[in-house]
């Protein structure tokens, strides 16, 4: 399985570490593929985008406007992540370790 997120995001090294099998995608170095975004974007719509982040707030408010696909081809690091595609070829967006 493949997902799409950043080598130094704390819930993609927690994911890594719980699936070391998984493939991980640097949204920094390699987008997104567009069919897997406008896939996200379907399922997830504007939650793709997380407004929380320290890349969204150093945005400005014309590049906010954006429809989130723009947003993400632009700053990549704006996305959520880990974006994860299944076997079953089925996309989850996030990653909690669950507590023991």
């Amino acid at each position: 399985m493949i997902f799409y997120g950043l080598k130094n995001c704390d819930a993609c090294k927690l994911l890594l570490k719980s699936q070391p099998h998984f493939k991980l995608i640097d949204v920094s170095l390699t987008p997104v593929p567009d069919d897997i975004l406008m896939e996200a974007i379907a399922k997830f719509g504007d939650t793709l985008v997380n407004k929380r982040s320290t890349t969204w707030r150093s945005l400005d408010s014309k590049t906010r406007e954006k429809k989130p696909e723009e947003i993400i081809k632009l700053h990549p690091k704006v996305m959520k992540r880990p974006l994860i595609k299944l076997e079953t070829g089925e996309l989850t967006l996030g990653f909690q370790e669950k507590n023991k």
